[in-house]
């Protein structure tokens, strides 16, 4: 198997398959492939190994099916773009050193990866309309290669040594790392600091990739370019909707 990632700003993933060779990914994330691939759509693969497996892996941004790409014969080729401007990263998943990552960022992976949920802090979420706060865990035996937002800042993390950051801004942790989520301190802050209710706090040891993009705050920056439904819409999906989303609404009459 022979890969390459081409370009910069929206780089895509050009993996070279030979006889044997099995990649796993999301349904339809694949950008071109040649005639030769053939397809098998599965909910019994990247580890899953019951319906709560299967369940596991869907609440953590992966789907409850999954597609295996495969050349049984000669050599073959298939793609996978980027879905934002970003990087793409390939790591090497070895039992005892896994890694933890933001939802949607699994592309793809060789066979041998297990997909699951790593775990979910969701505190608040009822009262202010967010989805929670959910990572995907990268455990078992492949290469894989994750998806990760504008630019790439890596830290590696001495036993004891701690950063805060956003949760949006995590890419990607070794799963030796520590992780925990709480409220922003002070009311003030946590109200009308702009900056959420709560912030990450990451323990060494491990290295940890941050990304300087988010989802959110791309939405954000198109919102000025969209119609009113759709900012209204978009800004009740995100933490504080409920309440933003019916000052919206007053404001636009609908």
């Amino acid at each position: 198997m022979k890969t390459k990632i081409t370009g910069t700003t929206l780089p895509v993933l050009e993996i070279g398959l030979e006889p044997g060779d099995n990649i796993i990914a999301e349904p339809g994330e694949f950008s071109w492939m040649t005639e030769n691939v053939q397809l098998k759509t599965t909910p019994m693969t990247a580890g899953a190994k019951g319906i709560f497996g299967i369940l596991g892996r869907a609440l953590s941004g992966g789907g409850i099916f999954m597609t295996e790409y495969t050349c049984p014969s000669g050599n073959g080729l298939i793609a996978f773009a980027s879905k934002v401007p970003g990087q793409i990263v390939q790591v090497d998943v070895q039992p005892g050193h896994g890694y933890m990552i933001h939802r949607h960022g699994f592309l793809c992976a060789t066979e041998g990866v297990e997909l699951s949920i790593g775990f979910q802090q969701s505190l608040g979420a009822g009262i202010f309309g967010g989805n929670g706060f959910i990572l995907q865990k990268l455990a078992g035996t492949s290469t894989a290669w994750v998806e990760l937002g504008g630019e790439i800042v890596t830290y590696d993390l001495q036993p004891g040594e701690s950063i805060q950051v956003h949760p949006g801004h995590i890419g990607m942790f070794q799963d030796s790392v520590n992780f925990d989520i709480r409220m922003m301190r002070g009311i003030t802050n946590a109200l009308f600091g702009g900056d959420g209710l709560f912030i990450a706090h990451l323990t060494g040891p491990g290295k940890v990739w941050l990304q300087t993009l988010t989802l959110p705050n791309l939405a954000h920056a198109l919102l000025p370019y969209m119609g009113k439904e759709t900012v209204v819409q978009t800004t009740q999906a995100g933490v504080a909707g409920g309440i933003a989303g019916a000052v919206l609404k007053d404001m636009f009459g609908n």
